[in-house]
């Protein structure tokens, strides 16, 4: 399998100046757009959301920081508000090499081409899923 990897303009949500472009790597096993704490001070004063444990790839557990507001656009998909996971990252050569998660994936309406090696822009978002469990809940 092939790594798919697409350029993203990253920015501050209440600070538009704050801003990051960077290449960003397509991980549907993440869930957040993961970013190094190196880059932290270069979005600026970003508000903390939670602490949480991450298991990395390679089954290590790292502390990160949920923050946001984020403005996250990549490729040619619409701009979304999201938040990012900032963790310690080690540089492959002299990169780091950030990851986009499903969340942003889903709220953009990307999805991953397998056969094309790219993203694609899905048409419709899918609800159907949740139908039964929200009648399941509203019924009692």
């Amino acid at each position: 399998m092939g790594r798919i990897v697409v350029e993203a303009a990253i920015k501050n949500g209440a600070d538009a100046n704050c801003s990051i472009t960077c290449d960003v790597l397509v991980d549907t096993g993440a869930a957040y757009l993961t970013l190094p704490n190196a880059w932290r001070e270069r979005l600026g004063d970003l508000e903390v959301y939670d602490t949480v444990q991450v298991e990395t790839a390679n089954q290590s557990v790292v502390t990160g920081d949920i923050c946001g507001p984020i403005h996250l656009r990549f490729g040619s998909f619409r701009q979304v508000n999201t938040e990012a996971l900032f963790i310690d990252m080690q540089p492959v050569g002299s990169r780091y090499e950030p990851l986009l998660g499903y969340i942003p994936l889903e709220q953009a309406q990307a999805v991953v081409d397998l056969a094309g090696h790219r993203l694609a822009k899905i048409d419709r978002v899918d609800l159907k899923s949740l139908i039964p469990k929200f009648l399941d809940r509203i019924r009692g």
